[in-house]
């Protein structure tokens, strides 16, 4: 078992807990523990079963493990949707990490989550002639006229949550979008609501409508939470990521006066939205280890499992193994330098709470650093 990922909890205790209807959190209470016979029996009992299997603490690496000698000397640009999204720079960082292993220049722009700093850094990430760009965050039809002169200027542009889909795409054209299937982290958080209320629960959902990628991972949530005719959606509430520092106190204080009481979790596409909304829950006196009961489909940064080991108004994370997915783009350059097609990989879903992470400050599939130096030979 790697070390930052020691488990408080085994999965084996966890399927029991999953199969007999007990709840696998510890901070769960007793009136949730004692609630009303749950409203969706069938997909409750689905859910525990997903829920004690994507909590498990061990991952080893199910990646590549074969591919092209890395190829020396290239040059790349990271372009950040916002370096104050903890998710985006965790994964710049991972490829300035990768790329120093392979001989790689790597720089990261910063698009200041506007429209016009996102036009500025294509522009400039352009002009410096790279071998390669990372659309880091956010939709390439942000800066479609840059977009268009990278694909005619041959230059290999790959995305992390550039697109819904991981894998190539045709419209835009890359050589491949580095992100965990939204489905499966979608499903997953709303079957942790379902699972952890006993099927009773009334949810708060928060997103990003500007972020394709966003706005359908919060859709389908909602889709997924409508399968348990006990768990209610009491507001879908639309804050933009670059807006989410200023808002979100007013939007919580809102919420709190429209629902009080009702309000018993919540959901959001990003972390960092409860960073944002603990000031007010504490202000209303909230116990950062109470209801309502959070959970972040994403994207795991270190201050998420900050909150979620300390019990502080986060009581889960669907972590993107962020460091792992920088050390991916770099591999899919690699392959895409070399006439290679793309690994196909996909990271699976996890579930980390304060009972599983072990005080850990991140997630990543076990031996992913090792595996992709043995490939580069390195």
């Amino acid at each position: 078992m790697h070390p930052t990922r020691k488990a408080v909890v085994s999965a084996a205790a966890l399927l029991v807990m999953a199969v007999s209807g007990c709840d696998s959190d510890a901070g769960a209470t007793a009136a949730h523990k004692d609630s009303a016979k749950p409203g969706c029996p069938a997909t409750l009992s689905r859910a525990k079963q997903a829920v004690a299997k994507a909590e498990e603490a061990n991952a080893p690496w199910r990646g590549p493990t074969t591919g092209p000698k890395a190829v020396r000397g290239k040059t790349i640009v990271f372009i950040a949707q916002t370096l104050t999204n903890p998710g985006v720079a965790g994964v710049a960082q991972g490829v300035q990490e990768a790329a120093k292993i392979v001989g790689w220049h790597a720089r990261t722009l910063n698009g200041k989550g506007t429209p016009d700093g996102i036009r500025a850094a294509f522009k400039q990430a352009v002009g410096l002639k790279p071998d390669g760009i990372v659309i880091g965050g956010f939709d390439p039809a942000a800066a479609a006229e840059s977009f268009k002169e990278a694909n005619k200027a041959g230059i290999e542009l790959i995305g992390w949550h550039a697109t819904a889909v991981p894998g190539p795409s045709d419209d835009p054209r890359l050589f491949s979008n580095v992100t965990s299937r939204v489905e499966d982290v979608a499903k997953i958080s709303a079957d942790w609501i379902i699972a952890r209320s006993n099927g009773r629960a009334g949810v708060v959902l928060f997103t990003d409508a500007s972020v394709p990628f966003a706005k359908r991972k919060s859709d389908l949530i909602k889709k997924e939470l409508a399968t348990c005719s006990g768990t209610k959606l009491l507001s879908y509430t639309n804050i933009p990521i670059p807006q989410a520092n200023r808002r979100s106190i007013g939007e919580v204080r809102s919420l709190l006066s429209r629902f009080g009481r009702k309000w018993t979790y919540s959901a959001a596409i990003n972390d960092l939205y409860f960073g944002h909304a603990a000031p007010a829950l504490r202000a209303a006196g909230k116990d950062g280890a109470g209801a309502p009961f959070n959970i972040g489909a994403g994207d795991g940064d270190p201050s998420a499992f900050g909150r979620v080991n300390g019990k502080e108004f986060q009581t889960a994370t669907v972590p993107e193994p962020l460091s792992e997915q920088g050390w991916q783009i770099v591999d899919e350059f690699n392959r895409a330098f070399t006439g290679a097609p793309d690994s196909g990989y996909v990271a699976p879903v996890h579930i980390a709470t304060a009972a599983n992470s072990g005080g850990a400050l991140s997630w990543d599939s076990e031996g992913y650093r090792q595996a992709y130096r043995k490939i580069w030979g390195d």
